[in-house]
C-alpha cells in the first residue's frame, strides 16, 4: 500500500523587516539583553534573519548595539529615545495621499501593480503616529475625467513590455476615419500620457522617421525578435515643446488668439503652453500668444470656445477655422 502523503508545513508568516526590527529595538530597550536565538524563537524567523536585522540597524540605521559577552545578550551603550522611522511632513503625507487618488488613470495597466506597491511600502514603513487610510479618503478627494480613454490592456501591456525592453515590434495600424489597417514596423521609443490619453512614440522604419501611435488604433502586436538602441538625442520633452498637444510640425507658427470676458477668466487659470504671453485687453478679455509647430490641435481648441475665442493670426489658422465653422453650420442648417 502506497503511504499517504504528508500535508505540507505550513510555515509561519513572517513579519516585515520593519515591524521585526521596531520589536527588537523594544525587548533591547526592556534591558533584557535579548539574543539571536531568543529573539527568533519570538519572532518565528531564522537566526539569520535576526542578525541581518541587527547590523542593519547598528549599520545603517545607526543605532548604539552592541553584544554583550557577560549578559550573553545585545543592548544599547547610549540612550536611544526612539525608534527611527520615516519622517513625512503632513503636507507630504497629503501629496501621497492625492498620488495614490491620481492612480486612478493607470488602473487596469501594468503600471498600476507596482505603484500601488510602492504606496503601500511607504504606508507600512511611516510612524505609528500618522493614521493613514486610503479608504479614508475616497470621500475628500477624487479625481474625474469626462472621456476615460479605451484601452485593449493586453496590447498596451505588450507596447510598454517592448518599450521598456527596447524590442523592435510589428503591428497593424490604422489611421483616423480609416476602415483599413496597414502593417507597420518600429522601434518603440517611450509611452507618454498626454492630457489623460496614450500615445506610443516609436521609429517607422518604413518612413525612417519618428511617427506617433495611439494604442487604441494599434492590433497584432508582435516581437521581431530585434533589439534596439534609442538614440540619446531623442526625448519627448523636445519633441512636443512647440506642439500644443501631441502633434508636432516642421512650420514655426505665431498665433495670437482674442478670448471674450466670458472666456477670459478660464484662459487665465491655466498655464496652456510653454510659450503663452498673456495680455489683458481694454474689453475685459484677454489675447493669447502662442509659438506653435503645428496647428492642428489648435484650430480644434480653438473651435471648442465658439465664439468666444477670435483668431488675429496667422492666416492659416484664420483660414482653417473659417472652413470648419461653416462646414458645422451647413450640418446644423442640414
Amino acid at each position: 500500500m502506497k503511504k499517504k502523503a504528508k500535508p505540507p508545513v505550513e510555515l509561519p508568516r513572517s513579519r516585515p523587516p520593519l515591524e521585526r526590527m521596531i520589536r527588537i529595538h523594544q525587548a533591547i530597550q526592556s534591558g533584557k539583553y535579548p539574543n539571536g536565538s531568543t529573539l527568533a524563537r519570538e519572532l518565528e524567523v531564522s537566526t539569520k534573519s535576526i542578525q541581518r536585522d541587527l547590523e542593519f540597524m547598528r549599520d545603517r540605521l545607526n543605532l548604539p548595539l552592541e553584544y554583550s559577552a557577560a549578559h550573553v545578550g545585545f543592548h544599547y551603550t547610549e540612550s536611544v529615545d526612539s525608534f527611527p522611522t520615516l519622517q513625512i511632513s503632513e503636507g507630504e503625507l497629503v501629496s501621497l495621499l492625492i498620488a495614490e487618488k491620481a492612480l486612478q488613470q493607470y488602473r487596469g495597466t501594468n503600471f498600476e501593480k507596482p505603484l500601488l506597491s510602492a504606496l503601500r511600502k511607504l504606508q507600512d514603513a511611516m510612524p505609528d503616529t500618522f493614521s493613514l487610510s486610503f479608504a479614508d479618503w475616497e470621500q475628500t478627494i477624487s479625481f474625474r475625467t469626462s472621456a476615460e480613454p479605451i484601452l485593449n490592456l493586453e496590447i498596451f501591456d505588450a507596447l510598454a513590455k517592448a518599450t521598456a525592453g527596447r524590442k523592435q515590434i510589428r503591428f497593424n495600424y490604422r489611421k483616423p476615419g480609416r476602415a483599413e489597417s496597414e502593417p507597420r514596423l518600429v522601434d518603440p521609443y517611450h509611452l507618454a500620457n498626454i492630457n489623460g490619453e496614450w500615445f506610443l512614440f516609436a521609429h517607422d522604419q518604413a518612413r525612417k522617421d519618428i511617427r506617433t501611435f495611439a494604442p487604441a488604433r494599434i492590433s497584432a502586436v508582435e516581437l521581431t525578435g530585434k533589439t534596439f538602441a534609442r538614440p540619446q538625442k531623442f526625448s519627448v520633452e523636445k519633441r512636443l515643446r512647440d506642439s500644443f498637444g501631441v502633434h508636432s510640425g516642421e512650420g514655426e507658427f505665431e498665433v495670437v488668439l482674442r478670448f471674450s470676458e466670458f472666456a477670459a477668466d478660464y484662459i487665465r487659470e491655466k498655464k496652456w503652453h510653454a510659450s503663452q504671453q498673456l495680455r489683458e485687453l481694454d474689453s475685459g478679455g484677454s489675447e493669447l500668444r502662442l509659438k506653435l509647430s503645428s496647428l492642428v490641435e489648435v484650430q480644434r481648441w480653438v473651435l471648442g470656445w465658439g465664439g468666444h475665442a477670435t483668431v488675429v493670426q496667422p492666416p492659416e489658422l484664420i483660414e482653417s477655422v473659417r472652413r470648419a465653422a461653416e462646414a458645422l453650420l451647413k450640418t446644423c442648417a442640414e
